[in-house]
């Protein structure tokens, strides 16, 4: 997909986005003081369904997510909780919300036989082609397939690292390679000295989050 100049909207989104740690600056009662101003929020995976759960009821927005490779159903003793309530996921599909189209896929890559939410390059491939009918008709509806992807882990070489459970997917390189969205948000990975938070593939911006971040995202008309 070869991306057109698009007007944009002089509106901006406020985005809350988590991912990987929980901060004491969110689970905590002045949340609605240093966060009440947000639109909606993101979580990008390996959190407890609690503190999702906390975000949404405190802050009163929308929260899309995706897994991460650590992520669990809650065991209770009322039984089990397969996702955190109130929650929207965007595992697979696309969602539209303020003005943003929003996707995504979770996990990590596979580095151990077993285990939820770890695909290998073949299987995230795949799960690529299953979202694609979506961002095809996001394309030739609206000139653009995707705002916002949400993703756990991050594409290889931009923000990943050497041992195996941190490697990037090259699948997604080549999902922003060919529908190219305005943002590609992830966590998984660790801050690491000297690797800016912030980088660009082509027209993406791809932004590390690790505990959280706020992020202006402004809308385009179309």
């Amino acid at each position: 997909m070869k991306t057109e100049s698009r007007q944009m909207s002089p509106r901006t989104v406020r985005i809350l986005a988590v991912s990987d740690e929980v901060s004491r600056e969110i689970y905590d009662e002045g949340i609605q003081t240093r966060f009440g101003d947000v639109d909606l929020a993101i979580s990008c995976g390996d959190l407890p369904y609690y503190y999702l759960e906390y975000i949404v009821s405190s802050l009163n927005v929308p929260l899309f997510y995706v897994h991460g490779n650590h992520d669990r159903p809650l065991q209770t003793d009322h039984g089990v909780i397969p996702e955190p309530r109130g929650c929207v996921s965007v595992e697979g599909r696309v969602v539209q919300t303020n003005g943003l189209l929003i996707g995504g896929l979770g996990g990590s890559i596979r580095y151990k036989p077993t285990g939820m939410y770890q695909y290998t390059e073949s299987e995230m491939r795949w799960r690529i082609a299953k979202l694609a009918p979506r961002l095809w008709h996001n394309w030739l509806l609206r000139r653009r397939a995707l705002d916002i992807f949400i993703a756990h882990s991050p594409p290889r070489g931009i923000h990943d690292q050497d041992d195996r459970p941190h490697h990037g997917f090259e699948a997604f390189v080549t999902l922003i390679h060919h529908y190219q969205p305005r943002y590609f948000i992830h966590g998984h990975t660790y801050p690491q000295m000297g690797v800016p938070e912030r980088s660009h593939i082509e027209n993406t911006e791809v932004i590390h989050v690790h505990g959280y971040k706020v992020l202006e995202v402004p809308v385009i008309h179309g």
